[in-house]
């Protein structure tokens, strides 16, 4: 009588298994890695179109109504990557020495329990 040895055993079986789930969880990693890094990205870009809109506005006033000083506090609700996401906006102008005026709006936001933040600033003269 003679056994056929052209199969798998149960032991090999399970060990092809483990190592197949090794490699597939390392793959799930990359990928979810690769998913909060892009998520960092639209948040930061959307939070520089956010800045860029409010500075946009404040430098499209003439002169004399830009106010300074001036400090205003308020949220901006915007959707990125399909879902909303809150960005808190704050601007602040200032008298610099006269006929300029410094503008500076901050916008933060909060991702994975971490804080994030981006600034830009502008200086405004008087034309002569």
């Amino acid at each position: 009588m003679s056994f056929d040895n052209k199969g798998f055993t149960l032991i090999e079986f399970l060990v092809a298994i483990v190592i197949l789930m090794v490699g597939l969880l390392g793959l799930l990693q990359t990928v979810n890695y690769a998913i909060v890094h892009n998520t960092t990205n639209a948040l930061r870009q959307e939070a520089l179109v956010l800045a860029d809109e409010r500075m946009n506005l404040e430098k499209a006033k003439p002169y004399a109504l830009i106010q300074a000083p001036y400090l205003r506090n308020f949220s901006s609700s915007r959707v990125v990557n399909g879902g909303f996401r809150m960005y808190s906006v704050a601007q602040n102008n200032t008298a610099l020495a006269s006929p300029t005026k410094n503008i500076d709006i901050q916008v933060s936001w909060r991702y994975k329990n971490q804080r994030f933040t981006h600034s830009i600033s502008s200086l405004v003269s008087q034309p002569q």
